[in-house]
């Protein structure tokens, strides 16, 4: 065959592909967005944290002109793994933790969930969307797109986790 011929075959394909229509469609604040974004959270985990499962104990990245990121390994358990992630701040009535995220990752099913944050946010944001909703697809859902974005954020800041 022909390059051209097998390239024209190709692209014609990637065009179909582009006008499928996808079988589950994901709504936000449904159970099924709340699935997807634990998976989202999982990787953007992993890119941040590329060994999750060999790592125990507590660890730090810093990145010149940004805070230094704490990783602590809270429990480790056959299928999962629960770790804290922060920053740590000097105010004046000591160091503060902010945000301070719990996440559960679920090693089988390669999901990665925000168990908390932190009561009381010195972020307005934060506190806003603390604030917001309470109930309980609400709040699993405010917990995970906060942890999704703070995880796009620590990877585009170049933070990494590695054994020491």
């Amino acid at each position: 065959m022909p390059f051209e011929w097998v390239t024209l075959c190709y692209i014609g394909r990637m065009l179909l592909d582009s006008q499928l229509v996808p079988e589950t469609v994901v709504r936000p604040r449904s159970f099924v967005g709340l699935m997807a974004l634990y998976e989202s959270n999982y990787l953007r985990l992993l890119q941040l944290v590329p060994e999750l499962e060999r790592l125990d104990g507590c660890f730090r990245s810093k990145v010149a002109g940004e805070c230094e990121l704490f990783v602590e390994i809270i429990e480790r358990c056959r299928y999962t793994i629960t770790l804290s992630l922060t920053y740590h701040f000097e105010t004046d009535d000591g160091r503060l933790a902010d945000p301070d995220i719990k996440v559960r990752a679920y090693l089988d099913g390669r999901l990665a969930e925000a168990m908390s944050l932190a009561g009381d946010h010195q972020h307005a944001e934060l506190r806003k969307l603390v604030r917001k909703n309470r109930r309980e697809l609400d709040a699993r859902w405010r917990r995970n797109v906060i942890l999704n974005k703070w995880l796009e954020y620590l990877s585009d800041q170049g933070h990494l986790i590695l054994e020491r």
